[in-house]
């Protein structure tokens, strides 16, 4: 089993001003832990890597296919979408097609996640929505299932409603976890997050990469709507968008808040979880890219797109740059 040195540094001219502890799991096929950084049994939230998931019961119920839904709302509904004009459209159609509406939303309003979409909304001179919300084709297509089941649509994004208990069901057996034994709090965008550790995270997104590359139907959908959509998973400027597109699908990767980032190697049967200790966001892209490097699913040097995200400037108020975000192996 090997061993990666993935933590990050933020310089300030020559010194070092802040450091980030950087947890990781690599699992492969038949559940073997290839590799960690630190502590692979750290224990943490899943927050948004779980996405992917959380749509597969709804997929498997066959409610999704009679909504005539195809790979842009599967993507939308994995997603943290950056709220842009192309996002909002396909959720505003996800909820008529449903028979509701914003309002109809458990998650709250907040700016949109990428830059273009928030200056749209701004020069628009409107307020952001619950559509903005970079969850809410997860909750569209949580009522969706709701609608479609014939089960109550308030209160879906509550532990005890039928929607939440299917995908629980549906995370245990993805990790390996009995249901009792998966750790259930309220996520940023108000249902349910599941805690565990990042080998059962890691072990999810390997077991999702062989079921996808062997043809099963429901993994592969969802592996192909990411890949043949990149955009919609995130957007202009976000991070896993970009990283789906340089490699042409062969890593697809999800974002999760407080440091979590979950990718997996599609032909490889590899999967990947790591954890920034402190939740810093800024650290977990350059982690998550090397340690990718080590694992030969990216190149050295990167492509360029790829390779601004790993030295980042930090700067000031002037837009001087004093210094960056970095790997911490390779601050002198």
């Amino acid at each position: 089993m090997k061993t990666y040195e993935i933590d990050v540094a933020v310089t300030r001219g020559d010194g070092t001003e802040s450091e980030h502890r950087v947890h990781a799991a690599v699992v492969g096929e038949g559940d073997e832990l290839l590799g960690t950084a630190r502590n692979a049994d750290a224990f943490t939230f899943w927050r948004s890597c779980a996405k992917p998931f959380q749509v597969l019961p709804f997929l498997g119920s066959g409610g999704f296919d009679a909504l005539g839904w195809g790979e842009e709302q599967l993507a939308v509904s994995c997603a943290s979408h950056g709220g842009e004009p192309e996002h909002v459209a396909i959720v505003q159609k996800m909820l008529r097609d449903i028979g509701l509406e914003e309002g109809d939303l458990a998650c709250g309003p907040h700016d949109p996640s990428s830059q273009r979409g928030a200056k749209i909304v701004r020069e628009s001179g409107e307020r952001p929505t619950r559509i903005h919300n970079n969850c809410s084709g997860k909750h569209s297509a949580m009522l969706a299932m709701a609608r479609e089941k014939g089960w109550p649509t308030r209160g879906y994004e509550g532990r005890d409603h039928n929607v939440q208990r299917a995908i629980l069901h549906e995370i245990s057996l993805w990790t390996g976890l009995p249901c009792g034994k998966i750790k259930q709090a309220v996520d940023g965008c108000g249902v349910v997050v599941f805690g565990m550790t990042l080998e059962r995270m890691a072990r999810a997104y390997s077991r999702f990469a062989v079921a996808a590359a062997r043809g099963e139907e429901y993994p592969r959908r969802v592996v192909n709507a990411m890949s043949n959509h990149p955009f919609l998973v995130g957007g202009t400027d976000r991070f896993d968008s970009a990283l789906i597109a340089e490699t042409n699908g062969r890593v697809v990767s999800k974002v999760g808040a407080e440091g979590v980032h979950c990718a997996l190697l599609t032909d490889r049967g590899i999967g990947v979880a790591i954890k920034v200790e402190d939740g810093a966001q800024r650290a977990q892209v350059p982690a998550l890219l090397r340690l990718l490097q080590e694992l030969g699913a990216l190149p050295d040097p990167l492509p360029p797109k790829l390779a601004e995200l790993t030295h980042k400037p930090v700067k000031n108020t002037r837009g001087e740059s004093v210094g960056e975000i970095t790997m911490r192996a390779d601050v002198a």
